[in-house]
């Protein structure tokens, strides 16, 4: 265990931890909502500090990140717990229970990263990586002296302030967009959509940014509701990616799995706001990346991945400059 980060005392026995937006007030011996930070004797505690349950190499398309060093590979760790409950989790045995794991340090991680082949740098997913923040933070540091890249993978329900210290750290983030309802966020995650688009505006004057948008069927659908998702991002920057990706019933929810037709109308109306969008969890779509000005294909993903088009980042066609890096 290691002394948590962002956190206050409300008196003897009362800890207020300032780190995510569930604003968690946690007495002696409890856990917050997160079931991975701990108040023990008026001092909160990362439980999970090092605690690795997952650790692979993917390739990047996985996270999902398709404008950052597209056909490379990322050392992805992951330990357990998450600061939302969503009734859909398709990770639930890491997320939302705690499990037994070993113990990595900081600059374990980073060994294990460095010999690794074809391997561009760290990637903290699986679970939710905000509530890993102290460890994420010790690791991005090193990972970044040794000229790795870091890459958090999140559902952006994290406070301002910490979000802050963290970014100058991390390359690339992918931010789960839930849904474009409050109602949503409150009824089936635990969680506010406000927030989470607070922590996306901050993270694009940053680092790279990717959305992923789980298209649950019957309940964030709505093709106004992906209008106004659609638009709301393009009002940002209209190059920044979005992925829809395919819900399959898990954990406790048992809607119908997304159909094909669901996802072809969300890539339909994003495409009209938005110049990169890609859809996930299925077959059968175009995910190719094409300039946006000239139409030149510039990534080809069809028996493997491809740049074809991209030179110093601009389209090698008509010189438009690439959102992303290769």
């Amino acid at each position: 265990m290691k002394e948590a980060m962002f956190y206050e005392k409300i008196n003897n026995s009362m800890l207020h931890c300032l780190l995510c937006p569930q604003d968690c007030k946690i007495s002696d011996t409890k856990h917050g909502f997160c079931r991975a930070r701990k108040n023990e004797n008026g001092i909160l505690y990362s439980e999970n500090y090092g605690i690795i349950t997952s650790l692979a190499m993917d390739p990047i398309e996985k996270k999902p990140l398709f404008h950052f060093y597209p056909g490379s590979y990322i050392l992805s760790a992951g330990s357990y717990g998450c600061n939302l409950r969503c009734s859909f989790c398709q990770n639930w045995e890491i997320s939302q229970q705690r499990l037994e794991g070993r113990y990595l340090s900081p600059e374990q991680l980073v060994t294990i990263a460095k010999k690794q082949e074809m391997n561009i740098g760290i990637a903290y997913t699986y679970n939710e990586p905000t509530i890993w923040y102290e460890y994420v933070l010790d690791s991005a540091k090193l990972a970044k002296k040794n000229g790795l890249k870091n890459v958090f993978v999140s559902n952006g329900f994290i406070n301002i302030n910490p979000l802050r210290e963290l970014l100058p750290y991390i390359d690339a983030m992918n931010i789960d967009i839930k849904a474009f309802t409050e109602d949503y966020y409150k009824r089936l995650c635990s969680g506010k959509l406000e927030n989470v688009l607070k922590v996306v505006e901050e993270a694009i004057k940053h680092c790279h940014v990717e959305i992923t948008t789980l298209l649950v069927t019957g309940e964030n659908d709505d093709h106004e509701e992906i209008e106004k998702l659609s638009k709301w991002l393009s009002d940002i920057d209209k190059n920044i990616p979005i992925h829809f990706s395919r819900y399959f019933p898990q954990y406790k929810m048992e809607n119908p799995k997304t159909p094909y037709g669901t996802l072809k109308d969300a890539y339909d109306i994003a495409k009209k706001y938005l110049n990169y969008v890609y859809v996930g969890n299925i077959l059968g779509f175009d995910n190719n990346t094409y300039c946006p000005n000239c139409g030149n294909l510039l990534i080809r993903r069809n028996n493997g991945i491809y740049v074809l088009g991209i030179e110093n980042n601009k389209c090698r066609k008509c010189g438009y400059s690439f959102y992303g890096c290769v």
